[in-house]
């Protein structure tokens, strides 16, 4: 059996402790720690068969590294997670997908702040 890395088991921890705070039992959620090219983390949502799938990038370049926070990321995909329904619905507005992205990203960093 393969030794999980202690980074994933706490961005796990902290990911699942944000799901009870914030409500959202609704949602079953899947982890992996995998390879990403531009994220430290990120999250999949299928509203359609209430599950996501939770990633935390098992290979970060060197420069990286010192920025890598598994609380934080855990933390951040949670808030995506809470806000999720609501980047949907604005996506079948009439905004373009960026504008929507941009805003939905500025309300999520707003509140890492505000939540402790």
């Amino acid at each position: 059996m393969k030794k999980q890395n202690k980074d994933f088991e706490q961005f796990q921890r902290e990911f699942k402790k944000r799901q009870q705070q914030f409500g959202l039992l609704g949602c079953k959620c899947y982890f992996k720690h995998e390879p990403m090219e531009e994220s430290f983390a990120e999250i999949t949502i299928d509203r359609d068969n209430a599950t996501a799938t939770v990633r935390l990038n098992s290979k970060l370049e060197t420069k990286d590294k010192p920025f890598a926070n598994p609380v934080a990321h855990a933390k951040h995909e949670a808030l995506h997670l809470l806000t999720g329904r609501l980047n949907n619905l604005a996506r079948s507005r009439f905004a373009s997908s960026d504008e929507i992205y941009e805003a939905w990203e500025e309300l999520v960093r707003k509140l890492e702040v505000l939540i402790p």
